[in-house]
């Protein structure tokens, strides 16, 4: 059996003792690759460091969270584009808005997620998409943006059926982590009328642990608990989830 995690931040401190323990769990319970998203100029040289200490499993992209959109935000931007030109990355992101824990720079937030999409555009790159509680603005504005040839991923999917459906039609996977096997997130309800075919798995390392790690630190071998989670809904084989995560995600960043 063979699963990408799509989304695992594992340049993180909360990796810095045992890392390399963390990562060959992962290898032996099926994980192939890791696609590490970026966060911001702070975490940029960790992530590249990780990414060539684990050359071959560990997979880049590059942009700006938008929790760390804030004053700087046109010099992240600069930082985040001349990576961009020097370098191969799989993907823009992780990227879009944040409505949860500040509101201070939303309107920053909405143009710094804008140029974003138009790097992916420009790029050929699928975009990573960070929608908390601003998934309908982050819909309208792929939406808008939409000509045929944009592509990405709602990361951290945990909306309404209407809303994943949206999503579908735009030709975007819906991510789906930890949240699943949490019990009242509903998640599991909405997948049930969802095809697996439209999706991708992802850990959000070191956040969002499955059940029965909820609480506690994430990590990459932890997929496998999302891929049961998704096979009982489905009512069909973890082989199955994983074979059609792996062609997803394969084929979504070109790997």
């Amino acid at each position: 059996m063979k699963l990408l995690d799509t989304h695992s931040h594992i340049y993180l401190e909360e990796f810095d003792r045992d890392r390399l323990q963390m990562v060959e769990r992962a290898e032996k319970e099926g994980i192939i690759k890791i696609i590490l998203p970026a966060i911001d100029s702070g975490t940029h040289p960790k992530m590249l460091e990780v990414a060539n200490v684990f050359n071959g499993i560990c997979l880049t992209m590059m942009g700006l969270h938008p929790c760390s959109v804030k004053n700087n935000y046109k010099d992240e931007l600069k930082i985040a584009e001349d990576y961009l030109q020097k370098m191969k990355f799989q993907g823009i992101g992780e990227t879009g808005l944040d409505y949860y824990w500040d509101l201070t720079f939303k309107e920053e937030q909405i143009a710094v997620f804008q140029e974003q999409i138009e790097w992916g555009i420009h790029n050929k790159l699928p975009i990573i998409i960070h929608s908390r509680n601003s998934l309908d603005d982050c819909i309208r504005m792929v939406s808008e943006n939409q000509k045929g040839n944009l592509k990405g991923i709602f990361h951290c999917f945990s909306g309404t059926r209407d809303q994943a459906l949206q999503i579908i039609d735009l030709g975007f996977y819906l991510g789906i982590g930890g949240v699943i096997t949490f019990k009242n997130s509903g998640l599991d309800k909405v997948m049930e009328n969802i095809s697996i075919d439209h999706v991708v798995l992802e850990t959000d390392a070191p956040y969002l642990s499955p059940v029965p790690f909820r609480g506690k630190r994430n990590e990459c071998s932890y997929l496998k608990y999302i891929s049961q989670k998704l096979a009982e809904i489905k009512q069909i084989s973890i082989e199955d989830v994983a074979a059609i995560n792996t062609r997803n995600a394969e084929e979504l960043f070109g790997i």
